[in-house]
């Protein structure tokens, strides 16, 4: 069979999340769920069709960066269709700025593209406060926006939002004005938006509206002038305001929230009395190091559906040799990834960037050397304490420093029979620094 090389291209694209709902991106998708200690995002369908249709629930969901959460939710917004629901999602990145913002900025979002939505299906809803807002929001700024007040909620609040994402100040001032109005816009937006859109979309044969907001574990974890982190003001100071839109909400969160002191009121807060779901790394090892065969298996299938898509799980194993010169090869690649899904994709881009496949085992080489030395570079002594910290203890804790470890993608989280564990990327292992360290670390125990 020959490759299909620009295919083969364009699927390992590793900043594309695969759109379930689209069937030649469903033919490349590979369920972890076996692996990965649980169906998550069953639990989260099952929470919105099962237990609570008719009632508003709010869902958070959080995982490494880069880990899948985008594809996992992408596939519950196909699922959630499939079964009658009006579904919204969006990237939060791509109409918020994730250093700056606050619970009215993340309120308006979600109106605006709920909005955006219902004007694609017919469905037109003008809340008469946003256009009495609007008019008071020009007076106030004192800046043209070319406002229709009369026109469509989305077209109004995308023009807010661009105007301000691009102007700190202008978005400050803007801020200030609005807090004190929180309460108002947040009965508006479930009065005259929400609560008529759900009962549009049920006369229309619908089940209900789900709003899926992606990328929000992407807010800086900056302090603020009060002492407490951004992701903290924002998802658990303030997160019974996000959890109070009538619709089915799933969030997505930092992942060091999780090992916050206050992840209880998180928890109770947001969270609605139930704890986030985490989508950890695809295992590749055991916490004891041993190879996790399971998982490596899946993750060679992920390369290889990406390749042949058309074939057969177990048959592509004998086409191997057309993308690498031979398995070790392969294995090689996703034992490095650590069971990261766009770190694994992104190697394999840089090695079809290089070279047309077969990829023999210098060019893999190469490609990881200078992962491992764009990833080493940043890590400060402080930091590299904190790592070696943390593969002594297999834990992390909730202080900020840790936020960087998780962020950065230092350090990786798995879930095991045990619960959760951690482990540093394998391919800061690999360093000069980490060796000396655990060369040191060895005579100090047989010593």
């Amino acid at each position: 069979m020959l490759l299909d090389l620009e295919r083969f291209y364009q699927a390992c694209n590793p900043s594309k999340p695969l759109m379930i709902g689209n069937a030649v991106d469903r033919q490349y998708y590979i369920d972890f769920a076996s692996v990965r200690g649980g169906k998550i995002i069953e639990a989260l369908q099952r929470t919105i069709t099962r237990i609570s249709p008719d009632t508003p629930t709010c869902q958070l969901f959080t995982g490494h960066i880069g880990c899948g959460k985008s594809t996992e939710l992408l596939r519950l917004k196909a699922e959630l269709e499939q079964q009658k629901f009006h579904v919204v999602y969006f990237e939060s990145t791509q109409v918020l700025d994730v250093v700056d913002l606050d619970v009215t900025d993340i309120m308006l979002a979600i109106a605006g593209k709920v909005s955006e939505s219902l004007e694609a299906i017919k469905i037109r809803l003008k809340p008469t406060y946003f256009v009495k807002l609007f008019g008071e929001i020009v007076n106030f700024i004192q800046t043209p926006l070319d406002l229709e007040l009369q026109g469509e909620l989305s077209v109004g609040i995308a023009k807010i939002t661009a105007k301000t994402k691009e102007s700190p100040n202008l978005r400050r001032r803007l801020r200030d004005y609005l807090e004190p109005r929180t309460e108002n816009i947040l009965q508006s937006i479930n009065q005259e938006l929400l609560d008529r859109a759900n009962q549009e979309l049920k006369q229309q044969g619908k089940k209900g509206l789900v709003v899926i907001v992606d990328n929000l574990d992407r807010v800086d974890i900056r302090p603020l002038p009060s002492g407490r982190s951004l992701p903290e003001h924002l998802f658990i100071d303030r997160g019974e305001q996000l959890r109070k839109l009538n619709c089915h909400l799933v969030y997505t969160i930092p992942l060091a929230l999780t090992f916050s002191n206050d992840s209880v009121h998180l928890q109770q807060r947001l969270g609605g009395g139930v704890a986030p779901k985490v989508l950890p790394m695809i295992p590749i090892r055991r916490r004891t190091g041993e190879i996790y065969n399971p998982g490596l298996a899946l993750m060679r299938q992920m390369v290889l559906a990406r390749a042949f898509p058309d074939v057969r799980a177990v048959d592509r194993l004998e086409l191997i040799t057309e993308v690498f010169d031979n398995q070790d090869t392969l294995d090689r690649l996703c034992l490095i990834s650590g069971g990261h899904v766009r770190d694994l994709l992104g190697l394999l881009y840089d090695c079809l960037r290089e070279q047309d496949p077969p990829f023999d085992r210098e060019l893999v080489e190469m490609v990881i050397q200078r992962h491992r030395d764009f990833r080493a570079n940043p890590i400060d002594i402080h930091e590299w304490d904190l790592i070696f910290q943390v593969v002594r203890e297999q834990k992390v804790r909730g202080d900020i420093e840790y936020h960087t470890l998780l962020r950065s993608l230092f350090v990786f989280e798995y879930r095991d029979q045990d619960g959760a564990w951690f482990a540093v990327n394998p391919v800061l292992a690999e360093t000069q620094k980490f060796k000396s360290w655990l060369e040191n670390t060895q005579q100090q125990k047989v010593s």
